[in-house]
C-alpha cells in the first residue's frame, strides 16, 4: 500500500512545482527596456459600507510607493481584483487607475458587497450523494434534513462570521459557530469556537460488499457532542496555517453494539476523545471557488486521543494537491490527488471511512464505499468553456440583479486505492479502482456549481450522476 501511495505522490510531483519559486527574468532585459511605469500614489477602496477598508487592503500586496510597469498594469489590477473577490465578501469588484499626475496615479477598487445577513431553509439529503438517495434509498423524504440556518457574515466588518443552525428530519442537529480571521493589528492571527449536538434514529453501523448497512429504531440510536477551538495564522495572501482542538463524545444504543461490537470498538456504547489537528492550506489560483489556473495544496497531520481522553486513538497524515492549467483560450486541464495515511490499522468501524465519504470518492463509484485506514485517489479533468453570459433579474436591486452563468463541457478519469487490514467482504478494498466519464459544469455566483456527469467504472456499470460542488 505504501509503495502505491508513494508512486502516486511522485506522479503528482511531475505536474509541476507545488510551492512557488522566485520568478526569473531569462531574457536579460534591463528595467529601462521594459517601457513606461507608474508610481502608486495611493490605493483607494470605494463601495464598502460594512467591510473595513483595512480588511480589503489586506488582500492587495501593492502599497503606495510601489512601481508598476505599464506592460504589467492590466495583469496586476486583475490579480488584485480576483484576490479581493476570493474573500467571498463581494459580488463584484472593478479595478481602475485614476488621477494621473506625471508618473503617479491612484489604484481604485470599487466593491459590491453581498448580503451578509442570511436566513436560509435547510433541505439537505442525509445520504452521501444525490444518486444514492434517489436510487438506493428510493428518494424517501424520511432521509431528508430540514431546518433553518442563520448566517451573519462579516459581523464586525472583519470578515468574521456567526453561524447557527437548527435542523430536524433524519438528523436532529443544533450548531453554533463563530470565527474571526484577524484578532491583531497585523491581520495575521485568528480564532474560532464551535459547539454541535446531533442525534439520529438511524445509524450506518456496518458495511457489506462495499454498501452501507443501516440500523434503525424508534428511539434515538446515536448522539454526538462536539466542542472545539481553532487558531489560524495567515502570514501572506496564499497560505493559511490552522490548529484545531476538538472534544468529541459519541453514544449509541445497546442494539448497535450488539449488532456490531466493533462499531465503537470492544462492544462499547460510548466513546470520548480529543482531536488535535494542524493544517496548512496553500492556494494560488485565479479563483478559490472554481479554479481554472493555479494550484491548491492542503497538508494535515493530526492525533486522535489525547490527555487521557483516548477511547479512539490514531495518528493521520493527509495530503490533497490539485493543479490547474489553461491549455488554450477556453480549454483547461486539472489533475490532483487526495490521500490519507492513518497509523493504527486496528480501528473501530466509525474511524475507517476512506473512499466514498465526503469529497474522497471516484466519479462513477458513488454507490459504493471502500472502508480502510489509508487511501489515495488520483483525478484528471479536461474542461472546455462553451458558454458565458450574464442575465438580469427583474425587480431586484441593481447590484444583485445581474447573474453570471458559465457552462463547461468536460471529460475525466479517476483511479484510487484503499488499504484495509481487515476488509471482510469488501471486494473493492486492497485493489486498484478505475472510473471515467464526461459531463457538464454549470457555474454561477454565490459560489454555486452544478455538475451533471455520465460516468462508468471497472465493474461495467454506468449512469448519470448529479453533484453540487466542484469535483477537485
Amino acid at each position: 500500500m505504501l509503495r502505491r501511495c508513494c508512486f502516486m505522490l511522485a506522479l503528482l510531483c511531475l505536474l509541476g512545482n507545488v510551492l512557488p519559486v522566485a520568478a526569473q527574468d531569462a531574457t536579460g532585459t534591463s528595467d529601462k527596456d521594459k517601457g513606461g511605469f507608474l508610481i502608486v500614489r495611493s490605493v483607494i477602496i470605494t463601495g464598502n459600507k460594512k467591510t473595513r477598508t483595512s480588511i480589503i487592503l489586506r488582500e492587495i500586496n501593492t502599497v503606495p510607493g510601489d512601481t508598476i510597469y505599464l506592460k504589467d498594469l492590466a495583469e496586476t489590477l486583475e490579480k488584485h481584483r480576483k484576490q479581493i473577490l476570493n474573500t467571498s465578501l463581494f459580488l463584484n469588484v472593478t479595478a481602475n487607475v485614476k488621477n494621473w499626475s506625471g508618473e503617479e496615479a491612484d489604484l481604485v477598487f470599487d466593491v459590491w458587497e453581498r448580503w451578509y445577513t442570511i436566513a436560509m431553509p435547510i433541505f439537505k439529503l442525509a445520504d452521501r450523494n444525490f444518486n444514492q438517495w434517489w436510487v438506493e434509498q428510493g428518494h424517501s423524504l424520511s432521509r431528508v434534513n430540514i431546518g433553518v440556518r442563520g448566517t451573519q457574515g462579516n459581523l464586525t466588518g472583519r470578515n468574521d462570521a456567526l453561524n447557527a443552525a437548527i435542523q430536524f428530519g433524519y438528523t436532529q442537529r443544533l450548531q453554533l459557530q463563530y470565527s474571526v480571521p484577524y484578532i491583531d493589528k497585523s491581520y495575521k492571527h485568528g480564532l474560532g469556537v464551535l459547539f454541535s449536538y446531533s442525534r439520529n434514529h438511524e445509524v450506518n453501523d456496518s458495511t457489506s460488499f462495499n454498501k452501507q448497512v443501516f440500523f434503525k429504531q424508534d428511539d434515538y440510536v446515536r448522539q454526538i457532542y462536539t466542542a472545539g477551538l481553532s487558531y489560524s495564522y495567515r502570514p501572506g495572501i496564499n497560505t493559511r496555517h490552522q490548529v484545531f482542538l476538538n472534544y468529541n463524545y459519541e453514544r449509541v444504543a445497546d442494539s448497535v453494539a450488539i449488532l456490531n461490537p466493533n462499531y465503537l470498538g470492544n462492544g462499547r456504547t460510548s466513546v470520548n476523545y480529543i482531536d488535535l489537528i494542524y493544517r496548512i492550506n496553500y492556494i494560488h489560483a485565479d479563483s478559490w471557488v472554481y479554479p481554472l489556473k493555479g494550484i491548491h495544496v492542503l497538508g494535515e497531520i493530526g492525533k486522535r486521543g489525547l490527555f487521557g481522553l483516548n477511547d479512539v486513538h490514531d495518528v493521520h497524515i493527509r495530503l490533497n494537491v490539485a493543479k490547474y492549467w489553461q491549455v488554450y483560450k477556453k480549454t483547461f486541464f486539472a489533475m490532483g490527488i487526495r490521500s490519507l495515511v492513518k497509523f493504527g490499522a486496528d480501528q473501530p468501524y466509525m474511524n475507517k471511512q476512506a473512499i466514498g465519504y465526503n469529497d474522497d470518492y471516484l466519479r462513477g463509484l458513488e454507490y459504493y464505499v471502500v472502508d480502510g485506514t489509508s487511501f489515495a485517489i488520483l483525478k484528471a479533468t479536461a474542461r472546455q468553456e462553451v458558454f458565458s453570459t450574464r442575465f438580469k433579474l427583474p425587480i431586484v436591486p441593481k447590484k444583485f440583479a445581474y447573474v453570471p452563468l458559465r457552462l463547461f463541457l468536460k471529460i475525466y478519469g479517476d483511479t484510487g486505492y484503499s488499504y484495509d487490514k481487515f476488509p471482510g467482504n469488501g471486494v473493492l478494498s486492497n485493489r486498484m479502482l478505475y472510473s471515467g466519464g464526461f459531463g457538464m459544469d454549470i457555474v454561477s455566483f454565490y459560489d454555486t456549481c452544478l455538475r451533471i456527469e455520465y460516468s462508468f467504472n471497472q465493474l461495467g456499470q454506468k449512469g448519470l450522476f448529479l453533484h453540487a460542488s466542484i469535483d477537485m
